[in-house]
């Protein structure tokens, strides 16, 4: 059965859709098929993904974009559009659901509809489980093997609905201040939202057939990503981002594992720890890679890069190498 991760963070700027990307196009040279779903209504995913024309094919009234596939539930005339998800050009099997900025109107239904759904109303749950419907759906379309999901970076009602849907998350973070706070009030979160999907599966009485998420996802750990680099130190972090870097583990033990571990929500890695790996600043070669829609890691001089760039573009695969071995593994679950 396709596994299906989410990779979110409350905080913005972590670099969690570069990285999420990246990941994709590597899982599926090994083999795999892959869905990605992009859930943040600013669509970067997207746009790295597929052309302009695709996008706009996908956004209109019979597209297939994340919206587009919940419009009915939205609008409350009807029920989910099972469409097909894009194929992405790639080296493998690459297919994607188009993000959409008309999701975050969805935002306000959910929202609105909370309450209802922890009391076991139908219509009220039929639109919190919209999108964990359809990506079962999508999944088993495509014959996906893991799917990633691409969140925005809030703790709104959105993300409390889709990542409800998953098997698993990662949280890319940045070697800062404010990520390490940002652990405390995830991990808060994070507990406050099982015990309401709890509510949610306790009140549905199993009427008529509804899939509705368990609200129980698994974390895998995090990444650390966006920091700069400094030659000579054993981890190529700047002091600065070292400070915070080491303070990051702590962080995440306390304020996410700890308060997970008890409901069953945290992976026991036999080591311990919960850092899958980092992902250093890529700085300029992303333009490159977002201009022609390719990994960094397949950008060559026909992309515009020159002298020392091209090595180091090439060189970057190395840096997801774990992490994608990691979740080949969550994978083979």
């Amino acid at each position: 059965m396709a596994k299906i991760i989410s990779i979110f963070n409350n905080k913005g700027g972590v670099g969690k859709t570069t990285y999420m990307y990246h990941v994709a196009h590597l899982l599926v040279r090994n083999g795999l098929t892959v869905l990605m779903v992009d859930c943040d209504s600013q669509c970067n995913l997207t746009a790295y993904s597929i052309s302009d024309t695709e996008i706009k094919k996908a956004w209109k009234d019979d597209g297939n974009s994340i919206y587009q596939v919940i419009d009915p539930v939205y609008r409350t005339t009807g029920d989910i559009r099972n469409r097909t998800p894009s194929k992405v050009p790639s080296k493998g099997n690459l297919w994607i659901v188009p993000g959409d900025t008309r999701l975050s109107n969805f935002e306000d239904l959910l929202g609105d509809t909370w309450s209802a759904a922890r009391g076991g109303s139908e219509p009220a749950l039929r639109a919190q489980s919209a999108i964990h419907r359809y990506v079962e759906w999508a999944t088993a379309k495509v014959d996906a093997d893991v799917v990633l999901v691409d969140l925005g970076p809030n703790l709104g009602a959105l993300n409390r609905a889709v990542l409800a849907s998953s098997d698993y998350f990662i949280t890319p973070v940045a070697p800062d201040l404010f990520s390490i706070q940002g652990t405390e009030n995830l991990g808060n979160k994070l507990v406050s939202w099982r015990k309401e999907w709890d509510q949610c599966n306790n009140a549905w009485d199993g009427g008529p057939a509804l899939s509705i998420p368990k609200g129980r996802p698994t974390y895998l750990g995090y990444v650390i990503q966006m920091h700069n680099l400094r030659n000579g130190n054993a981890d190529g972090m700047t002091a600065g981002w070292r400070i915070y870097g080491e303070e990051l583990e702590p962080a995440v033990q306390v304020n996410i594992v700890a308060k997970l571990t008890p409901l069953g929500q945290a992976i026991k890695w036999k080591d311990g720890e919960y850092k899958l790996g980092a992902i250093p600043n890529l700085h300029s070669l992303i333009p490159y890679s977002l201009e022609a829609k390719k990994p960094v890691f397949d950008c060559t001089s026909a992309d515009g890069l020159r002298g020392a760039h091209i090595a180091r573009a090439s060189d970057s695969k190395d840096h997801f190498k774990g992490i994608v071995a990691t979740l080949q593994t969550v994978a083979a679950w």
